[in-house]
């Protein structure tokens, strides 16, 4: 079904292009726009535009955080743990971690896996930026880093590869337990399974 309003089918054809939003769901959130008052449609669209504007990466973790705030919060705190660095994927990895308030240490954001058949190699994420923090005189205090990486092919090819750089570094290189199904993405793993999967790690 076309709606008679080009505004609403432009606005249910941006919805629909959000990861995991059908048409259907595009159209009732379309539906809620329109009903919903004048003020509230405006936060919406300041906050959407506010994510382009005013959100950067961290210079040191490459997580993300606010324009004027780097390096951001996490690398910053005091109370935070800074032997350990924990790598993953993305930030929303980040966000699962810091829900089971069980990891204290650091983060380091890779943006990306290592994939050839999408002509994604190692270049292409941040394990610059990774082997940057650990370089001696700049973060000899790092002794652990963990790989929390998704168990796919391409988790477990950029673990393998992160590994063999790091391991000459005289770094303990670890991996969170196995608890985690295959194929699984972390974002989306309950907190009681993260807080083993990363009390249970083992060396690789």
């Amino acid at each position: 079904m076309r709606y008679t309003s080009g505004a609403i089918e432009a606005l249910i054809e941006e919805f629909a292009k959000l990861p995991g939003i059908g048409r259907k769901t595009a159209q009732r959130l379309a539906m809620h726009v329109l009903q919903e008052r004048r003020s509230e449609v405006d936060k919406l669209a300041t906050a959407l535009v506010d994510v382009k504007e005013k959100v950067t990466r961290c210079t040191v973790c490459q997580n993300i955080t606010d324009l004027g705030t780097d390096p951001c919060t996490v690398c910053t705190s005091k109370g935070r743990d800074r032997t350990v660095i924990c790598v993953v994927e993305s930030p929303t990895e980040v966000l699962a971690f810091e829900k089971t308030g069980h990891y204290k240490g650091l983060y380091h954001v890779l943006h990306g896996v290592i994939s050839p058949l999408d002509g994604i190699g190692p270049d292409d994420i941040k394990v610059r930026e990774l082997l940057a923090r650990l370089h001696p005189g700049d973060s000899a205090e790092v002794k652990e880093v963990v790989l929390a990486l998704n168990p796919t092919v391409e988790g477990e090819t950029t673990s393998l590869y992160i590994s063999k750089l790091l391991k000459p570094l005289g770094i303990s290189v670890t991996r969170i337990a196995r608890g985690i199904p295959v194929g699984a993405e972390l974002e989306f793993i309950d907190e009681a399974t993260l807080s083993r999967a990363m009390e249970g790690r083992s060396a690789i």
